[in-house]
């Protein structure tokens, strides 16, 4: 398999929705368009390119056309990560306690460290006015990862979500850098998505 993987900026929704159709672009068969946190959001955003086939979702945003995610995500208890958010200007990171203890949790600590290290400010999930105009999911065969121990992403709204799209689910013990801590799970997950 060739395997692409799309860097978001993170200044701007339609900037990363750009990118990762650039990439869809370059791609030559079908292709398997997998994503985490918010990335989600992008997948269902860019998800409709003629290549995609199948959508992965790991512990990620999966709103519907139109919808205000986080208005959605308010349904859900607040996850323990919100509390560590330190606003600069028009942008957003964790502290280092939220980092280690709601983002990273379950990863090896000396890891964690290592992506707090180059964690990027995001201004994309800022705004409130970002929303999908396509809901990928909705005409793509969907996969679902939902974490159960995540700090970041209420586990319920991933439930919820996953149920929403009747993605092909399955629940990892882990935080919601599941990709990191239990990368053979979900690569299975990603391989069953491709057939």
């Amino acid at each position: 398999m060739r395997v692409t993987a799309v860097q978001n900026s993170l200044t701007s929704f339609a900037e990363d929705v750009a990118a990762t159709r650039r990439a869809l672009d370059m791609q030559v068969g079908p292709t398997v368009l997998a994503a985490h946190s918010y990335g989600g959001m992008v997948a269902t955003e860019a998800g409709v390119h003629p290549n995609v086939t199948a959508l992965v979702y790991v512990a990620a945003r999966a709103p519907d056309a139109g919808e205000d995610y986080g208005a959605l995500a308010m349904k859900f208890p607040a996850p323990p990560a919100s509390a560590g958010l330190v606003k600069n200007g028009n942008y957003l990171q964790l502290n280092e306690a939220a980092f280690l203890n709601d983002f990273a949790n379950g990863v090896d600590p000396v890891r964690a460290q290592e992506l707090f290290a180059v964690q990027q400010p995001n201004a994309a999930t800022l705004s409130p006015r970002a929303r999908t105009t396509h809901a990928a999911w909705r005409s793509r065969p969907s996969w679902y990862a939902v974490s159960k121990l995540d700090r970041t992403i209420d586990p319920d709204l991933e439930r919820f979500m996953a149920a929403r799209m009747k993605a092909t689910t399955i629940e990892i013990d882990a935080g919601h850098l599941s990709l990191v801590s239990h990368p053979t799970e979900v690569t299975k997950l990603i391989l069953a998505a491709a057939g």
